[in-house]
């Protein structure tokens, strides 16, 4: 939230008070009776006004909440950068686009070039440079692979263009992501179970 919403609503929150007390007022209740209702109505206002404010925070948590709760990979935007939960399996995985394309990707240190599925390159319009295929080794061992470029990979708020890719049936349904895009960074690191990326 801005701080134009911020001082808005602190406008709204003070006409509420003058309200109230005014409303108070008016029916002559006791002084003590009256400090009472009068701080109970700011304690209410106070924590309606704190939970607009934070709302954004708020849902944030309950996302990451709800993933955790279903074994999901958790990210988190660090300013520009990118905070990635380590997974149960111990891989670190996260959610991106491809070419507008929603897409997963394992972060693969070992892979020299990010990696896509023959399905998700289809869903992305990746297009092929028309060179010959090549032979790649993977850990899944070796696979034959079709070069190409993506118009656009986004991760957060990382965004890279024209990157080099393969394509390639022997990939599966998974698709990785390589140190072509991780040496473009400028820093990655593994920080007590996330890995931390820099733009």
């Amino acid at each position: 939230m801005n701080g134009g919403d911020q001082a808005l609503s602190f406008v709204y929150l003070v006409g509420c008070l003058v309200l109230v007390f005014s409303a108070l007022m008016v029916r002559r209740i006791p002084i003590a009776n009256g400090l009472k209702m009068a701080l109970a109505w700011v304690l209410i206002f106070a924590a309606a006004f704190i939970a607009f404010t934070l709302k954004d925070d708020f849902l944030d948590l309950g996302r990451r909440v709800v993933a955790e709760a279903r074994g999901e990979t958790v990210s988190v935007q660090d300013g520009k950068g990118l905070r990635i939960r380590q997974s149960p399996d111990d891989h670190f995985w996260v959610s991106g686009t491809i070419n507008g394309q929603p897409a997963r990707f394992l972060i693969d240190s070992g892979a020299t070039v990010t990696s896509i599925s023959t399905a998700t390159a289809r869903r992305a319009g990746i297009e092929l440079d028309g060179a010959f295929p090549a032979m790649v080794q993977t850990a899944n061992g070796t696979a034959m692979v079709e070069p190409g470029r993506a118009r656009e990979l986004r991760i957060g708020g990382i965004e890279r263009k024209d990157l080099e890719v393969h394509v390639s049936d022997g990939f599966g349904d998974t698709n990785v992501l390589g140190m072509n895009f991780l040496s473009s960074l400028s820093s990655w690191s593994v920080e007590r179970g996330w890995l931390v990326l820099k733009p």
